[in-house]
């Protein structure tokens, strides 16, 4: 062993790096929230006007977590009870598939082709957006 060298590690770290370290987490995590933020705001102003197309009430249910399953159940023209699906753990696997059968009739109602619904499910990013503001295929209101 040397006897000059100072064998007691010290691992604390030097304030200035810290404060850094935590500058940068912060602004990862601003910089990630402002995506999920727009991401939302996108889906939602997408599938409210999914539900304006469709002639579904109670579009606005597409800006709050739960309704706007109810509301993609509403314009899928599917059972309300399918919401359980959703909400509980260990069933919500079955949600997953359901998930493909109600965008694809939802892309049905709008006059869009099947593969458009799947799409919709695998990329909802990509294709809510387009089922929505894709006016060229007339849709089917609901008959109430």
């Amino acid at each position: 062993m040397d006897p000059t060298y100072n064998y007691q590690y010290s691992g604390d770290l030097p304030p200035e790096a810290a404060a850094g370290a935590f500058a940068l987490a912060g602004g990862m995590f601003l910089f990630i929230m402002i995506i999920v933020v727009v991401l939302y705001v996108i889906m939602a102003i997408s599938l409210m006007k999914i539900a304006n197309r469709t002639g579904t009430p109670n579009a606005w249910f597409a800006w709050i977590p739960i309704l706007n399953l109810i509301l993609m159940l509403q314009i899928a023209e599917r059972p309300m009870w399918w919401l359980i699906f959703f909400l509980v753990p260990i069933v919500n696997i079955v949600g997953i598939v359901l998930q493909f059968v109600i965008w694809v009739d939802i892309a049905k109602r709008l006059g869009k082709s099947v593969v458009f619904g799947i799409l919709a499910a695998l990329i909802p990013i990509i294709f809510m957006p387009y089922l929505a503001f894709s006016g060229s295929d007339q849709p089917t209101p609901t008959v109430q």
